[in-house]
């Protein structure tokens, strides 16, 4: 290949005009994918997380405790939306658009995340979903006279009439159903898969805040397609995959201003961990109005609100902070630890994303999902009426007395960190700020992730560090004093919140009059699931280098393509915080 992966074809690829290729329906291969040998591709297969079996791949239960059946039913919904986005695409092309078609392939796309959708019967729907919106789209393009493109098998994929036999269609389709693709090939088509899940998890939060921009969902389109497109070759979809970065930032931007424009710009708040006497209901997971509803519906009924896992930041926004006294603090920590810490908490619990883990036999009755997120036996809400979380958390005994605990600080978005902006500039000039860390990223259970912790304590004092998403749960209670009464630790907010990360590199870069990778600005980061690959590959598609990446790296990513980031991003992996520190502040 691997001579032909040079920085100038990389950036080459990178242009718009590379995802021409990618639409032509003439193009698509013809393989059946039913047609695959046993042998071939009916086990589970699975490395779309960091944490994923013996750094490889899960192949009879997932690390986040998905079934092979469940793996099998992902696979398949993947499947069939790539036979969707082939007609949809087709579509276009004759002036049809299916709003319909638009905003349902990213919601089903985000239900495959990793820890979402444990569901098989709700997987099941949306595969059923997916096909009947399939159909009528081929409907609609042969009444306008348009040509079906090829069939490459989910063009015309046919789901079986039980949970079980679609399993059994699943278990044939699967990330490594067809071992005759190159490997570097394949693991660019994953990583553009992988980054369209992510991507499609914003869009869906920004389409429920009534921000939608067609370039996002098209884009979704075209790069499902792009997965399946035989003609496509190794700068092609490199140039998709960087693209997937830029039109995710697009996704980010709009996501910001859906929670901006509703619930106001994040002012810093200062967030109890404690408890308050009495009843109490805990909302995790990412979705602002979610949480605002649960508010609304239990506003004068003795219920105290709290937030868990990446809620925390909610506490931050005006509209939600100020208008709501029994919106009282936060409980908990990040999304692995919510076996234990579910099971002390003495109310109900409602998880509005992506972070679910299977619920244990303590806290069983007291759980409820709604949204995407789904786990067999486990209640769900439907059209924001959370009346049985409220009665659920009335009948539990909630909190019996008052607890203090520790104090933490939110809301350190772009308003605010820019808002401050002209002492952090001279701080810099002045070089009472040293330097700027982002620490940022997921959370997970592996012991190496004591990295991050351990680095922010070893950050010198004349440093400031910025950050966001559950990966901070490791090192958010910590006081880190402050520098000129700017506070050394500012949380910037959730993973949904890295627009603001990106607008503030930015802004600082004009204001010094240079570029990002210029700054006294180092990025640290941790990943776990697709979010944080979207957010990678919107940082590679705004050319920012240097980043140091952990606590280990992708298992989709092959050494071919990896040399590839290497060489024109410097990407790294951690060290040791000593190393690290080290190196960054030489």
């Amino acid at each position: 290949m691997k001579d032909e992966i040079t920085r100038r074809s990389f950036i080459k690829a990178g242009a718009v005009t590379v995802a021409a290729t990618a639409l032509c329906p003439s193009i698509l291969g013809s393989t059946n994918a039913f047609g695959l040998t046993p042998e071939q591709g009916n086990k589970m297969f699975c490395y779309q997380c960091e944490q994923t079996a013996n750094g490889t791949g899960c192949t009879t239960m997932g690390i986040c405790g998905k079934t092979s059946g469940v793996a099998a039913l992902q696979d398949l919904l993947i499947y069939s939306l790539k036979g969707l986005a082939v007609y949809a695409v087709a579509g276009r092309q004759k002036g049809i658009e299916d709003k319909e078609v638009n905003r349902f392939i990213p919601s089903a796309m985000f239900a495959t995340l990793t820890n979402v959708d444990f569901d098989p019967e709700r997987l099941n729907g949306l595969v059923r979903k997916t096909v009947t919106l399939r159909e009528r789209l081929k409907q609609k393009l042969a009444s306008a006279g348009g040509s079906i493109p090829v069939n490459d098998g989910s063009a015309s994929y046919q789901p079986a009439s039980t949970t079980s036999e679609l399993i059994a269609q699943g278990k044939k389709v699967g990330l490594k159903s067809d071992p005759s693709i190159d490997p570097d090939l394949l693991s660019l088509q994953h990583t553009l898969i992988f980054g369209l899940k992510g991507l499609s998890a914003y869009a869906h939060h920004a389409r429920d805040l009534g921000q939608e921009d067609s370039t996002v969902y098209h884009f979704v389109q075209d790069g499902l397609v792009a997965t399946i497109n035989k003609n496509l070759g190794i700068n092609d979809l490199l140039g998709m995959v960087l693209k997937c970065g830029e039109v995710n930032l697009r996704a980010m931007e709009l996501l910001d201003a859906g929670n901006t424009g509703r619930y106001g710009h994040p002012v810093p708040t200062r967030v109890p961990l404690g408890a308050r006497k009495g009843k109490a209901i805990l909302v995790s997971g990412h979705d602002l109005i979610d949480l605002e509803q649960i508010l609304i519906q239990s506003e004068g009924r003795g219920i105290n609100i709290y937030t868990h896992g990446e809620m925390l930041p909610t506490h931050g926004y005006p509209k939600l902070k100020e208008k709501y006294p029994h919106f009282y603090g936060h409980y908990g920590t990040a999304w692995q630890n919510q076996k234990q810490e579910f099971k002390d908490f003495p109310g109900a619990i409602l998880m509005t994303t992506n972070c679910i883990q299977k619920p244990q036999p303590a806290y069983q009755q007291n759980i409820f999902t709604t949204g995407l997120v789904g786990w067999p036996g486990v209640p769900h809400v439907h059209n924001d009426d959370f009346s049985q979380v409220i009665a659920r958390a009335l009948e539990l005994p909630g909190f019996t007395r008052d607890i203090t605990g520790k104090v933490v600080n939110v809301g350190f978005a772009r308003n605010t960190v820019m808002s401050v902006a002209d002492k952090v500039i001279a701080g810099v000039k002045n070089g009472s700020i040293k330097h700027i860390f982002l620490v940022a990223g997921c959370d997970g259970v592996k012991s190496s992730r004591s990295y991050y912790p351990e680095f922010v304590r070893k950050v010198p004092n004349d440093c400031l560090v910025l950050t966001l998403a559950c990966g901070k749960f490791k090192f958010f209670d910590q006081d880190l004093g402050d520098i000129g009464g700017i506070p050394r630790l500012l949380d910037i907010g959730q993973c949904n919140d890295a627009y603001s990360a990106v607008q503030i590199a930015v802004a600082l870069a004009k204001a010094f009059d240079c570029g990002v990778n210029d700054l006294p600005l180092s990025l640290v980061l941790s990943w776990y699931e697709q979010k944080a690959v979207a957010i990678l590959l919107t940082l590679f598609a705004l050319n920012i280098k240097d980043i140091r990446i952990g606590p280990s790296l992708p298992a989709f990513i092959t050494p071919n393509v990896l040399n590839v980031l290497v060489k024109n991003y410097n990407i790294m992996p951690i060290k040791t915080p000593e190393e690290d520190l080290k190196a960054i502040l030489a």
